[in-house]
């Protein structure tokens, strides 16, 4: 099968996401747009100057630009807006289920609201429910501290019945450890959030074994530098711990030199519970086709592999039970067309 056949046939492919940060996947002309909103002009004066903004030396580098690009998001209108157009973005890609993370902390800066950013952001998402479904997952950003995040934890508590179905923790990692986020993810657990957290990014296997033994996480975000620890790789596959991989992300922060350096295929042939995911894909020129694409030709991932990738999503997701069979029939369809 030749490549370009290939990529006809990813982009047919009905998939599945479950690292994805809303706040990275707005669209650049929509992004231009709320630049433009703001004056932010002058320093970026063109979406391809925008573009050029997302190139990062380093993952403390990427933190620096996620906190300036947020910026530009300063009222509840805004999130509805770049809603909309990430939906029509996903559903485009053929992305039929997605579990997303949105920020609250990061905005009370502008004095917005938790509780009203996840209202905003479901009113410009279910703009394009009948073609994709997007569950919201609030993250804790640990780099404002686990009291902020017990707050915002609470106000998540008040609008479940907004689709947001799960907690998750970004932000620095290699400057804040799990731990005292302890008491926070049992609370999660007492509301009914599912969990997950970054872990493995920008620290070692170490920040794995933490979030797993003491926030007791269902998934683990990225889990890239699981690599360096044989026990932790061999108790992950034991338990079939999903991983939310995101390869091209992580060649983009500078976590590895290059995507052949990447360790999902060692985890893929070893049977660990991969799924692969574009974390913040306006913000590292990527898709989760592309992600596809990349695998196979640096890899040699075939299209079964990649099914089998898409099939541990719909395994792996907080969905209910009769959404994942949906979601399996519509992959098994593909076979068939």
């Amino acid at each position: 099968m030749s490549n370009e056949i290939d990529i006809d046939i990813l982009r047919r492919l009905p998939k599945v996401e479950l690292h994805l940060h809303l706040e990275g996947a707005i669209p650049l002309d929509c992004l231009w747009e709320l630049v433009k909103k703001y004056g932010g002009t002058s320093e970026v004066g063109s979406v391809s100057a925008l573009a050029s903004k997302f190139q990062y030396q380093d993952f403390p580098h990427f933190i620096e630009t996620w906190i300036w690009k947020n910026g530009f998001l300063r009222e509840y209108d805004d999130f509805a807006f770049f809603a909309d157009r990430i939906a029509e973005d996903l559903a485009q890609q053929r992305i039929r289920y997605a579990e997303a993370f949105f920020s609250p902390g990061d905005f009370a800066v502008h004095g917005l609201h938790s509780q009203r950013i996840a209202e905003a952001l479901r009113r410009g998402l279910d703009r394009h429910a009948q073609a994709v479904t997007v569950m919201l997952i609030a993250d804790l950003n640990r780099d404002f501290g686990p009291e902020r995040g017990a707050r915002w934890l609470e106000e998540m508590g008040e609008v479940k019945e907004l689709g947001v179905i799960g907690i998750g923790m970004g932000g620095s990692e290699q400057r804040f450890p799990p731990q005292p986020y302890r008491d926070v993810y049992q609370r999660a657990r007492d509301l009914g959030f599912r969990t997950t957290a970054h872990a493995g990014e920008a620290a070692g296997a170490e920040s794995i074994w933490d979030a797993l033994n003491e926030l007791r996480v269902e998934r683990i975000g990225h889990g890239t530098r699981a690599i360096e620890d044989k026990r932790l790789v061999e108790h992950l596959k034991e338990r079939q711990i999903p991983l939310e991989v995101c390869p091209i992300s992580n060649v983009r922060t500078g976590l590895v030199p290059d995507l052949a350096h990447h360790p999902i295929r060692e985890y893929y042939q070893q049977g660990l519970l991969v799924t692969v995911n574009s974390d913040d894909p306006k913000m590292f020129d990527t898709s989760l086709e592309r992600e596809y694409q990349q695998l196979m030709e640096t890899f040699g991932f075939g299209l079964e592999d990649v099914k089998k990738l898409i099939t541990n999503a719909i395994r792996s997701a907080w969905c209910d039970e009769p959404t994942k069979e949906r979601l399996g029939k519509e992959l098994a369809q593909m076979d068939n067309d």
